[in-house]
């Protein structure tokens, strides 16, 4: 029973609806921000770059950022959240988020800018982290309606902060601190909501000393979780980076590259609606791992081998593969039957997973420049793809983490 439920019981229902409908709120406003630290820099990085003076070396620690801070404080939320608990931890890192975006909006060197973005991504990489327990410890019976809500949330403010900051710095005569600085006053409105939620603090649960590091290391759940995570986050991290020097070599414009990869982006919404909600219906998940793996081969293969005039449908059909994160969510959900052992898979789950993607745009990169060509990079996404799909396969089976190894009956 949802911690919610026990807390208003003897409330009217009234009272308890609109603190249902507030957690929904907070859970979707939270989700619209953890990735504008993230995808806001990138439409206006030269400009950054230029205004601050910023290195070569600096420019590569902003991008590898996000992945650093996602895997080490992720890794630290679940202990965090017992110690602060999880509406005032959340609240906190919503706090910080927003702070960050607009210490850095105003920053006027390198460091600063960087220290702000590390401040800012550690309040998306909690948020990362919490809200699957949440949504587990107030909504066990509606996970999957949830996991949609918030999956659909968070791939609108992905692609609203990186489709948005280029016109909203046009319109500001070129001012890209002020184009930084709006999304903060976005982490400022979704702080709001978690205010009044202090007083719903679920009790603190110090009993999860069975689901520490030490069995989580020793756990092929786990691992297949965290593997079948850092896979799909890779692929994620590949196609954002090169898709659009892909369709250039291909015979594309810098515009038409950015339209194809504008699409790209926006299908992970509605996919991201759907993805969650049917999956949660079944209990065993590899169907549906074994759909988006075929979306993958198959858009691979076209973008790789067919005419540069159809790369756009096979660059629609990766993209509709890549709700494999939609589902990789899904699964840190319906692996666990407490909000404590979610809380557990998915900084486990989420922090090895970032420290295995943060590999791939690097590698990626290296091949190009030495080869000049996509032959090795596509030969390396195939190989990800497979091990993603030995990974989804043993995540996808119905079992729980607190029964390793025994199916769900």
């Amino acid at each position: 029973m949802s911690v919610l439920t026990q807390e208003t019981r003897g409330r009217t229902g009234s009272a308890t609806r609109s603190l249902t409908w507030l957690l929904v709120l907070g859970i979707v406003l939270a989700a619209l921000n953890l990735r504008t630290a993230v995808t806001s820099v990138g439409p206006v990085l030269d400009e950054i770059s230029a205004g601050l003076g910023m290195s070569g070396a600096g420019i590569g620690l902003l991008t590898t950022l996000p992945v650093l801070i996602f895997a080490t404080v992720g890794a630290a939320t679940p202990a965090l959240a017992r110690r602060t608990g999880e509406h005032r931890l959340l609240l906190l890192a919503l706090l910080a988020l927003g702070t960050g975006l607009v210490i850095r909006a105003m920053a006027g060197s390198a460091e600063l800018f960087l220290f702000s973005s590390a401040l800012a991504l550690s309040g998306g990489a909690v948020g990362n982290v919490l809200i699957p327990t949440l949504i587990k410890r107030h909504f066990p019976g509606r996970a999957g309606t949830m996991t949609t809500v918030y999956t659909t949330a968070l791939a609108v403010g992905t692609m609203l902060a990186a489709a948005a900051t280029v016109p909203i710095e046009r319109a500001a005569d070129g001012n890209w601190h002020l184009a930084l600085g709006v999304w903060g006053a976005l982490a400022a409105v979704a702080a709001l909501p978690w205010l009044v939620l202090l007083r719903s603090e679920p009790a603190k649960d110090a009993g999860t000393g069975r689901l520490g590091l030490g069995t989580l290391l020793r756990s092929r759940l786990a691992w297949s979780v965290a593997v079948y995570f850092g896979t799909q986050s890779m692929v994620a991290y590949i196609m954002f980076g090169f898709l659009p020097q892909i369709l250039v070599d291909g015979g594309y414009t810098s515009g038409q590259a950015g339209l194809v990869l504008g699409v790209f982006t926006a299908i992970g919404i509605p996919v991201s609606t759907i993805t969650p909600s049917v999956a949660s219906r079944f209990a065993d998940q590899r169907p549906a791992v074994a759909v988006f793996i075929a979306f993958y081969v198959v858009g691979f293969l076209g973008l790789w081998l067919a005419p540069a005039a159809l790369a756009w449908l096979f660059a629609v059909l990766v993209g509709i593969g890549m709700g494999s994160f939609p589902l990789a969510l899904t699964i840190l959900a319906l692996r666990t039957r407490t909000p404590e052992a979610t809380a557990a898979l998915s900084a486990f789950g989420q922090s090895a997973g970032y420290l295995i993607a943060g590999a791939g745009p690097l590698v990626v990169g290296v091949m190009h420049e030495a080869t000049g060509g996509w032959t090795l990079p596509f030969l390396l996404l195939f190989a990800v793809v497979a091990v993603q799909s030995a990974a989804g396969w043993y995540a996808g089976r119905a079992r729980y983490l607190e029964d390793e190894g025994e199916p769900v009956r």
